[in-house]
């Protein structure tokens, strides 16, 4: 029930639609009794048993409530009868139990009505906290999850948390207001009879409850193996080229239906048990209603009893009434348990503590107009060091390139200055201000990012430009194409600028795509510049233009570059050669070249020499 609390949360702004369903489940539930209740001087009439009442009754306070009201439908049906005869008085009957159950079925519309906004408001609140937290969580999150398991639990764990835990919101609210307004009329016509009925309850639903002790932990094993499976249709489709290329499709079928047989295994044993508790729950339910059948008959057979033949018919009508809500609420607990599990992995993303935010009154930087200091800093990701007590200044309006082999610590290094991770040991110095004393927001708009790989969306061209700054002109992003040396060959796309690229700029060379991204970058116009390789995965035709575009993109700008092809920084301020995390040595492209150890040795290994 711990999560099931949790989730109720987020009714909280939805507070008045669940007041309003329960004002209207009251009514429905009052004129449910009353569609069965009407029936009972019905069945007098027809049987010639009605009791007649001559005098109106007296009111004599709320402990005489229910013989008033009998007393009064009896001196009404008694002066209707004498007057107009039984038909008469019938069609009375009739008309009136037509219009109760247009009210209880008005009100039932209008519970469920004003409910809808609650369901799909929490359900709209649920996916937007994964989705907002998805987007605040620190990349090293994403290095262990599984995209296809956050996925699932965006999808199908909301989805089953709608289905199991939101539905028994509307039980919940309607079932006990049920049973409560049925069990005070079935005391009213027979205390005797409802008290030896409600022995056999409790034994009925601990029984009820024996059947679900495992299905939280199975419907948790099934959402965890739509997670994974999720995750392969995800890895498919993204790497369809290398599965067709080597041939893999037979392992990645297996992995996938070895997945799917497990799914259907748990979920076999999950259904089985959940379709238990409609028919042993009415099995018991049959028993106890013959139950009562017996005992209520020998009442009414006997010489003295209250209880008449037709109050007793409607007994068992109200009686029946109860047994749907009790069902019902023996259901909630079942799916309430089932929820429980993807509720639970739903606030696995949600209750993520997040290590790197703002602290409490962090400066809103806006300007950059000295350097940035690299002093001693050390970082894992997991055991061992990628960077140890490493030291690096960058002035501004220099460009500083990071040359090494892969796993030196180039991308890291970008990746701690951006502030994405945050260094285990010493600090990263903006104008002499830690990193972590800035917004996160402010330090990155002082920067624009280039990848190696071209990042885009499935979406037109201005748009991809467009979101390096959120209200560009179409001549600011045009500008910005022109200097990326991307103007010409947007032109010649079917719209223009209002060309849409398809799946991550699919239907774009790699060269136009990194042009793009330097577009998007230029347009944001930031004083800092990080170049993660971006040239490294071009052809030689669309490095030459992409370089030059970087080129007019770094004039006058603060640049770290890492770069793969060292024919493109060689016009930088400083070369740092980098390895196993330390740095070896720096200096100019000729300095370097000068000193024979290992800048050269990298360039001869490119035969640049």
């Amino acid at each position: 029930m711990n999560y099931f609390k949790k989730i109720l949360r987020f009714a909280g702004p939805y507070r008045k639609y669940g007041l309003l369903n329960i004002l209207f489940n009251i009514l429905y539930s009052i004129f449910n009794v009353l569609s069965i209740i009407i029936f009972i001087p019905t069945l007098g009439i027809l049987f010639g048993t009605q009791e007649k009442v001559e005098t109106a009754p007296v009111y004599e306070g709320m402990g005489n409530l229910k013989e008033y009201l009998e007393n009064s439908l009896n001196h009404f049906l008694t002066v209707k009868v004498d007057d107009e005869g039984p038909l008469a008085a019938l069609v009375f009957i009739c008309i009136t139990s037509i219009v109760i159950f247009l009210l209880k079925n008005l009100f039932r519309y209008a519970a469920m009505y004003v409910l809808a906004y609650l369901r799909t408001g929490m359900v709209k609140d649920i996916q937007d906290d994964l989705y907002h937290k998805t987007l605040n969580l620190p990349l090293g999150y994403f290095s262990e999850a599984r995209k296809g398991d956050l996925l699932a639990r965006m999808t199908a764990d909301v989805k089953e948390v709608e289905n199991s835990i939101i539905n028994s919101l509307e039980a919940l609210a309607r079932e006990p207001i049920t049973i409560v307004i049925v069990l005070i009329s079935m005391l009213a016509i027979s205390a005797q009879l409802t008290l030896f009925v409600f022995i056999f309850l409790p034994i009925a639903g601990f029984l009820i409850s024996i059947v679900g002790k495992k299905l939280k932990s199975q419907s948790l094993e099934a959402q965890k193996e739509t997670g994974i499976f999720l995750s392969f249709v995800e890895e498919t489709l993204g790497s369809l080229k290398i599965i067709k290329g080597f041939n893999a499709e037979g392992r990645f079928s297996k992995k996938f239906t070895d997945s799917t047989q497990r799914f259907k295994k748990i979920m076999t044993a999950v259904l089985q048990r959940k379709g238990l508790a409609s028919p042993f729950s009415e099995f018991l339910g049959v028993t106890v209603v013959i139950t009562v059948l017996w005992y209520g008959g020998s009442l009414v057979f006997g010489e003295q009893s209250p209880l008449t033949p037709q109050e007793f018919m409607g007994y068992i009508g109200l009686f029946y009434t109860i047994i749907n809500p009790v069902k019902a609420i023996t259901t909630v607990n079942y799916n309430i348990k089932k929820g429980n599990a993807s509720a639970e992995r739903i606030f696995e993303v949600l209750e993520t503590e997040n290590p790197i935010t703002d602290v409490p009154n962090a400066q809103v930087k806006s300007d950059f107009n000295q350097d940035i200091a690299i002093n001693g800093i050390s970082f894992k990701y997991e055991d061992d060091y990628v960077l140890e007590n490493f030291n690096l200044q960058v002035k501004k309006g220099h460009t500083v390139a990071l040359v090494g082999q892969s796993g030196s610590g180039k991308s890291t290094l970008a990746n701690l200055v951006t502030r994405f991770y945050d260094v285990d040991k010493g600090e990263i110095l903006i104008d002499g201000t830690n990193i972590k004393d800035i917004t996160k927001k402010s330090l990155r708009e002082l920067m624009g990012l280039v990848t190696q790989d071209s990042i885009l969306f499935n979406d037109s061209v201005k748009k991809n430009i467009g979101l390096g700054k959120e209200s560009a002109t179409d001549e600011e992003i045009i500008a910005a194409a022109k200097v990326a040396n991307a103007h010409d060959f947007i032109l010649d796309l079917p719209d223009g600028y209002d060309t849409n690229i398809g799946d991550s700029g699919n239907k774009l060379s790699g060269g136009q795509k990194q042009r793009l991204s330097i577009a998007r970058a230029v347009l944001k116009n930031p004083p800092i510049m990080i170049l993660d390789e971006a040239t490294s995965a071009l052809d030689t035709e669309s490095e030459k233009l992409v370089q030059e575009a970087l080129e007019k993109m770094m004039q006058n700008r603060t640049s770290i570059v890492i770069a793969h092809r060292l024919s493109t920084i060689q016009n930088a301020d400083t070369i740092v050669v980098l390895s196993k995390g330390k740095i070896i040595e720096q200096g100019t492209h000729e300095e370097l070249m000068k000193s024979k150890k290992g800048y050269r040795k990298l360039v001869e290994m490119q035969n640049l020499g």
